[in-house]
């Protein structure tokens, strides 16, 4: 018998991997066999749960798992010790040991973490794994194409017990002439460095968006990271991905507000009818925007309830004068896929002024993650 496990909290997140697996497969099956996929899991799997998305992207066979920093490849690197981890970012000298002795491929962009590395991995007896960084216009990190540079990464890639496995760039996604512009540039700078002797086994710039609506951008290698989890950014091509994520909760209390009474902080809303109001228990230590006051609404009972007054750090209200039957303890969907009515990622980013991958990163691990699948329930 399965041993249900008690859960703490009406806020919930609730992760489809099923959803996770789909999208990943279509991704693959887009790329084509002679490209790999490096999966970017940075950010806690964009809100949705690094360590427990995992295993279902390696089932799927991409090639990395990829993540911002060190802090975050270890936590991966305990629960799988042998997966390959990519760090996207940058980690200072003092803590490259760590990305030595865990078997962790690392981004450089100076001939000094190089030899850094290669130190390490002398002493551990280990090769030290890393791709190159160029910066073709993105200004994050990296360093710009020119001969300096080129005489640098030969350099990087003579050092003894440095595995120089790829290199790769960052569109800034301005529009297609500018994309181009830093694609060429990247492509004219490779053929430099190979003229010269230096071999790259991954050449990649892709992002989700590149990867679907610039399919020669893809080289052989992508980095998907929001298209994972159905956020879709793209604008030219197309992939039938789907959102992977609910977030949902559940009434607190209810309360009869009088025509002319105020609710939350400074009675920035004050109800126009007599109402019902009910207490949610999230707010914007959750993630949710602060900003969405008196525009983002949940659904209860199939209704859409208004967002009203202040949004708090853990509690908010909603006005559930029209819905059916309330009452405490009713679900409130949060975000969802759009069917039944309730905000989907791209709305709540809308309305909050902002993009998807920041509403979905943004929420912290307070509000426990459930995970469904047919697979596994």
């Amino acid at each position: 018998m399965t041993e249900q496990r008690e859960e703490l909290r009406d806020t919930q997140v609730i992760v489809d991997l099923d959803k996770i697996e789909e999208n990943m497969k279509l991704i693959s099956r887009m790329a084509g066999t002679e490209i790999s996929v490096m999966a970017v899991i940075k950010a806690n799997g964009y809100g949705h749960g690094a360590v427990s998305i995992a295993p279902t992207l390696m089932k799927c066979g991409v090639k990395y798992l990829a993540v911002a920093t060190l802090t975050e490849a270890l936590e991966l690197r305990e629960i799988f010790p042998s997966y390959p981890l990519f760090i996207l970012g940058y980690t200072p000298d003092r803590l490259l040991h760590h990305v030595v002795e865990k078997n962790i491929t690392q981004t450089v962009f100076s001939l000094e973490q190089a030899q850094l590395l290669g130190s390490l991995a002398k002493g551990l007896n280990k090769p030290a794994r890393v791709h190159i960084k160029v910066d073709t216009g993105f200004h994050r990190l990296g360093k710009e194409p020119s001969a300096a540079y080129a005489d640098e990464i030969c350099k990087i890639c003579a050092v003894e017990h440095v595995e120089v496995e790829g290199i790769f760039s960052h569109l800034a996604l301005v529009n297609e002439e500018e994309n181009e512009k830093q694609y060429q540039t990247f492509c004219n700078f490779i053929e430099v460095l190979e003229h010269r002797g230096c071999e790259f086994k991954y050449k990649h710039i892709a992002d989700s968006i590149a990867t679907v609506d610039y399919p020669r951008y893809r080289m052989n290698m992508v980095r998907p990271g929001a298209l994972i989890y159905g956020m879709r950014g793209f604008h030219i091509g197309f992939l039938p991905v789907q959102q992977a994520l609910t977030f949902r909760t559940a009434i607190a209390q209810l309360h009869t507000v009088p025509k002319g009474e105020g609710v939350s902080y400074d009675y920035l809303w004050k109800a126009s009818r007599d109402s019902i109001v009910a207490t949610l228990p999230f707010g914007y230590a959750d993630g949710y925007p602060r900003n969405l006051r008196d525009k983002g609404y949940v659904i209860v009972n199939g209704i859409k309830a208004p967002i009203v007054g202040v949004i708090c750090m853990d509690q908010c209200m909603a006005d559930v004068t029209d819905v059916p039957n309330v009452a405490v303890g009713m679900e409130a969907i949060i975000y969802g896929n759009g069917q039944d009515g309730s905000m989907t990622i791209e709305e709540a980013a809308k309305l909050a002024g902002t993009n998807k991958n920041d509403i979905i990163a943004r929420i912290p691990a307070r509000p426990p993650r459930k995970y469904i699948s047919k697979n596994r329930f």
